[in-house]
């Protein structure tokens, strides 16, 4: 079977080099390699024209959704992978997403990892990303920075939602499930993708992707129950036997994250002790950011597909 790696991408330039060697060094080639470009002003364009074997389309304003559509409909072959252009693949990446596509797979649900330089982007790792023990096959929702399908399973969805700038991936995924699509997951397909540095562009990123969830209706219990337990919390905290209770579900809801810090961490115990107080921060920070961006999706949400 031939494939498709599709990818889009808007001023990547310290990285796209990166992402590029990755792709050569891939144990299985992609047939062809298609990168749409939103816009790029910082050196990307220009690394991108330069590539040899990659198709650059240049697409100006297209949010990432929109690049993706591009590259799928310029893709000639029956099988589509896909990934983030400042993403650093691991050699058998392709490989192996494409292994229940040959078996008959509709979808190929790939694994990412963190990059991490410092101690905070090791926290943020632990906070956002699962351990692939972790993982349900019958429910994971794949990140399209690794994940691999066939084309007439994507025509069926309709398509990522050019409408939708974040959460699109989640919006596709939630078609294939709708339709009943065989998707399997290969936690050993691994794209390495870079944790955001500071806490403002964190901020920005989950704050995004709730908003994108409130604008395209998924989620909702989840985000309901996330004001619901902040609020329950909020009231009991009046007494102690509340504290208490707060105290107790917070640690349990920040166990498993800081014991994904400790096995990032090195062997450095400053370090794990500063996670412990570090990572339920995190956690908190990262709440408040997704339902400030609930709520803003909430508000808008009636002229996003209009």
């Amino acid at each position: 079977m031939k494939v498709s790696l599709i990818s889009t991408v808007k001023d990547a330039g310290p990285h796209i080099g990166d992402f590029l060697s990755s792709v050569a060094e891939q144990t299985r080639n992609p047939d062809e390699v298609i990168i749409t470009d939103g816009g790029s002003a910082d050196g990307t364009v220009e690394t991108l024209r330069a590539a040899e074997g990659v198709t650059l389309i240049e697409e100006p304003g297209a949010n990432i959704s929109r690049g993706r559509v591009v590259a799928i409909a310029a893709a000639a072959h029956e099988v589509i992978a896909v990934s983030d252009a400042d993403c650093v693949l691991e050699p058998q990446w392709l490989e192996r997403l494409m292994v229940p596509i040959e078996q008959g797979a509709d979808v190929a649900m790939g694994f990412y990892r963190a990059i991490y330089e410092n101690f905070f982007q090791t926290c943020s790792a632990a906070v956002h990303l699962p351990d692939p023990g972790e993982l349900d096959e019958a429910t994971f929702m794949p990140s399209s920075r690794s994940v691999a399908f066939r084309r007439d399973a994507y025509d069926a969805t309709g398509g990522y939602p050019t409408w939708l700038a974040v959460g699109e991936d989640m919006w596709l995924d939630h078609r294939f499930r709708e339709l009943g699509m065989s998707m399997k997951l290969v936690p050993d397909a691994v794209a390495r993708w870079r944790v955001r540095p500071t806490l403002a562009q964190t901020w920005r990123q989950y704050y995004g992707y709730a908003r994108g969830d409130a604008l395209a209706g998924m989620y909702p219990e989840r985000h309901l129950l996330r004001f619901g337990v902040y609020g329950a919390a909020a009231i009991v905290a009046r007494w102690k036997i509340g504290r208490l209770l707060i105290t107790l579900g917070g640690i349990a809801y920040a166990v498993r994250p800081i014991k994904r810090a400790f096995g990032l961490l090195p062997n450095d115990p400053m370090k794990k002790a500063g996670a412990i107080v570090a990572v339920p921060a995190l956690m908190f920070f990262t709440d408040l950011a997704k339902m400030a961006g609930y709520i803003s999706g909430l508000v808008n949400r009636g002229k996003a597909q209009s």
